[in-house]
């Protein structure tokens, strides 16, 4: 990991959807941690424009709820570019910005998934506890392991 590394953190979610605002609330519990060469964006879903965005960046983490994690409360995995089937003003998962990103900008950030367990998504505001306690699971990961890498590097 690079001292000067600019990372940028995608949250992307939903608050009036249950479990579906996983990725907006690490966002907003998780920002006063960050330091300065950390950046956020909320978004409901990832759209062609958000590649450009992320070609600025050394390192991408996408953060969202994960339906297929049940025996783990999250997921962390690197994110492999991978060409969408079609580009719409829609939708597209991270491994398409990525792709998007290599492939029209030429910038090859290194890319994460971090899927927080989720397991209820109706139309309510606030999580289930199983996804508050995967939240918090996650949170405590990511200071951990994350922040601490950054901070080392920093000082090396």
């Amino acid at each position: 990991m690079k001292s000067n590394q600019r990372t940028l953190l995608f949250g992307i979610g939903n608050y009036g959807r249950q479990d579906d605002a996983l990725g907006w609330l690490f966002l907003d519990k998780i920002a006063a941690f960050l330091p300065d060469s950390f950046d956020v964006e909320y978004r409901y879903q990832l759209q062609v424009e958000d590649a450009e965005l992320a070609s600025h960046y050394d390192r991408i983490i996408f953060i969202d709820a994960h339906m297929n994690t049940r025996s783990h409360a999250f997921l962390w995995e690197h994110c492999t570019p991978d060409a969408p089937e079609s580009y719409t003003s829609h939708e597209l998962a991270p491994e398409a910005i990525v792709y998007l990103c290599n492939t029209i900008y030429r910038q090859f950030p290194d890319t994460f998934n971090l899927g927080i367990a989720g397991n209820s998504y109706n139309l309510s505001i606030g999580l289930s506890a199983s996804a508050e306690k995967n939240l918090s699971i996650a949170l405590d990961f990511f200071k951990k392991e994350i922040l601490r890498l950054n901070a080392e590097a920093i000082e090396t």
